[in-house]
């Protein structure tokens, strides 16, 4: 007899983007569960950093301290690994900086929390098969030997690259295959650069280093010699070696690898982030040469996205067409990262020619008028949504639609008692803030969704001056924003 699962939400992969999803879930109350297909936690870390908007998701939920305390800031990021390296330390967030974390601790922090908030984690469990009608989504797999079946109202498939969950539910995976690769090894450097992250970039390829612990070095190597060999081709310590001495002059006393990989530039987006009641969310919506470390980070902020509407439609506190909004909102993102990702891989290191483009593009970036919107784009803070068919505040105003859609830094708040809080700390319970800035007013019908917080004023902003009123959604993106009918006839609105 197979093992029967009930839930109201199976997430299938227990990556960062399928974990955080689920403590999003859970924290609405919502019954979650997560299959994933490996019976062990995965040793080696792919990415190794998060951004400054992944930092923020994180605070939203009260998250960002166990985080920090773990990683390293570093006040700068990378785009195409040119010599002239993106300012973080300039953007308009409580975190400037990327922050140096292997995947393996953030896995195991967001694990962590899922089970605090009392997910159920299943490894070891694969799915196999998916069917799907109106009033829900069966899942069958097997799990030790044994068959098991999953009746769910959706399913969420965060299971990578090669997503299962997207093969079943017919959704077509559209872009270009592999056409060249690169390599990395986490190996211990007998002579390790002098400094603590070290790039060679050159006619003959690419070669950078970063510090994994005490001993253990991450090289990542771009060799246009090498970059016909195929995926499936077994990476050599001999091979990355060689081609480290043929860029660099020296294989920095490489030794004892831990992992070697290799690594292609298909690219690919799903055509549709929602068929009816299964979702894709991460690599399993889209896929790129890992340039600039945005992978893991993109799959953070679209399970933040995802989650609370998936968590208001099944509540009751939002229509179903909620989610559509999740690919509206979503897909773009993963378009702009495809785009931005194929314009790193051209850039990489290789004949004369690129590496003319390469030295003036360094040269432009030194200015700050051209390096601050590259550095938004990679942190995560370029662009803003479209509105959503929300209910209007229960009083007359004037709507402030140029803050529709935005993102909102952590800003300070003085509430009606004179104390002061910060914005992200009144939205940890991962509901809507209707933020109450006039005097008066009453709590909308659909306040059972909603945080009702009375403030004298905001941080001191030139935009956020005519606010009267301003519902904040729970990834901190105004929902609407609207001015009394008097700032609005003194032309401030």
């Amino acid at each position: 007899m197979k093992d029967v699962i009930e839930v109201e939400v199976a997430v299938v992969g227990g990556g960062p983007t399928g974990l955080m999803l689920a403590c999003e879930l859970a924290l609405a109350g919502i019954r979650v569960t997560v299959f994933e297909r490996r019976a062990e936690p995965v040793r080696q870390s792919r990415a190794l950093t998060l951004h400054p908007r992944s930092l923020e998701v994180l605070a939203l939920r009260g998250l960002a301290p166990r985080f920090l305390e773990r990683g390293r800031p570093i006040p700068t990021g990378h785009f195409a690994m040119l010599d002239t390296r993106l300012d973080f330390s300039v953007l308009d967030t409580s975190f400037p900086f990327t922050l140096y974390l292997p995947q393996l601790d953030t896995e195991q922090l967001l694990e962590a929390r899922a089970r605090e908030l009392g997910v159920d984690v299943r490894r070891g469990h694969e799915v196999e098969a998916l069917r799907q009608d109106s009033e829900g989504v069966s899942l069958e797999g097997t799990a030790a030997g044994a068959a098991f079946r999953c009746e769910a109202r959706y399913v969420v498939g965060a299971d990578g690259a090669r997503s299962r969950v997207r093969q079943l539910a017919g959704i077509r995976f559209v872009g270009t295959d592999t056409t060249l690769t690169a390599m990395l090894g986490d190996v211990v450097l007998g002579e390790p650069p002098a400094t603590p992250a070290h790039s060679v970039n050159n006619a003959r390829g690419g070669v950078m280093l970063v510090p994994l612990g005490p001993s253990l070095h991450r090289v990542v190597i771009f060799d246009p010699a090498r970059a016909r060999v195929p995926l499936q081709e077994a990476v050599t310590l001999e091979e990355l070696k060689q081609s480290s001495v043929n860029i660099a002059g020296t294989d920095f006393g490489m030794r004892e690898p831990r992992w070697l990989s290799r690594f292609g530039n298909e690219t690919r987006l799903a055509e549709r982030y929602r068929v009816e009641r299964v979702l894709l969310a991460g690599d399993a919506a889209h896929i790129h040469f890992p340039a600039g470390g945005q992978g893991l980070n993109v799959g953070l902020q679209d399970a933040m996205n995802l989650g609370w509407k998936l968590a208001g439609v099944l509540r009751g506190h939002a229509p179903a067409t909620l989610l559509d909004s999740y690919h509206q909102e979503r897909a773009p993102v993963g378009e702009a990262l495809l785009r931005n990702t194929e314009a790193q891989t051209a850039l990489m290191p290789h004949d004369a020619s690129v590496m003319a483009l390469r030295d003036l593009l360094s040269d432009l970036l030194k200015s700050p008028a051209l390096n601050r919107p590259l550095a938004d784009r990679l942190a995560g803070f370029d662009g803003a949504y479209p509105a959503l068919d929300l209910p209007a505040p229960p009083h007359e105003g004037e709507p402030l639609k140029a803050l529709t859609g935005r993102r909102l830094p952590d800003l300070a708040l003085t509430l009606r008692d004179g104390s002061v809080r910060r914005l992200y700390s009144l939205l940890h319970d991962g509901k809507w803030l209707w933020l109450r800035l006039r005097e008066g007013g009453r709590t909308p019908e659909w306040g059972r969704w909603t945080h009702v917080v009375e403030a004298r004023r905001l941080e001191e902003r030139e935009e956020l001056v005519p606010v009267g009123d301003m519902l904040i959604r729970p990834d901190g993106h105004v929902g609407w924003a609207w001015a009394p009918p008097s700032r609005a006839r003194a032309g401030m609105a």
